[in-house]
């Protein structure tokens, strides 16, 4: 259902560096203030971008991005990768909403807020 999700940035080769890497993905799309990072422009991407207005970048309060994990060992996988590329925890991986959910939560390098969950 979704295409990709947009997130502003001030430093735009930190930030690509920093989703190819977590996701082992690639910038498929640069139009230097935008670039869009994915494996294929057929499956959903993440963006990042110098705000078009040229106004410094705020992460959204409330705002976050959820990626699936695939497993809860991949979610926590993906929380450590991140951790690991520069990103800070904001809620370290474990069961949520009574077992039925399994998140990990990170702020990537420019603070915005990431998810990695599971289902299972």
């Amino acid at each position: 259902m979704i295409g990709y999700t947009t997130l502003g940035v001030k430093d735009m080769e930190a930030a690509k560096a920093f989703y190819c890497a977590l996701f082992e993905a690639k910038v498929l799309v640069d139009i230097g203030r935008l670039a869009m990072i994915g494996k294929s422009t057929e499956q959903p991407m993440i963006a990042v971008c110098i705000p078009h207005n040229e106004q410094e970048p705020h992460p959204g309060n409330g705002v976050m991005v959820a990626f699936p994990g695939g497993s809860k060992e991949g979610a926590a996988s993906l929380y450590n990768k991140a951790i690991a590329l520069g990103a800070t925890c904001d809620g370290e991986p474990g069961p949520r909403i009574e077992g039925q959910f399994y998140g990990a939560y990170v702020k990537d390098p420019e603070g915005n807020k990431l998810c990695f969950f599971d289902f299972s």
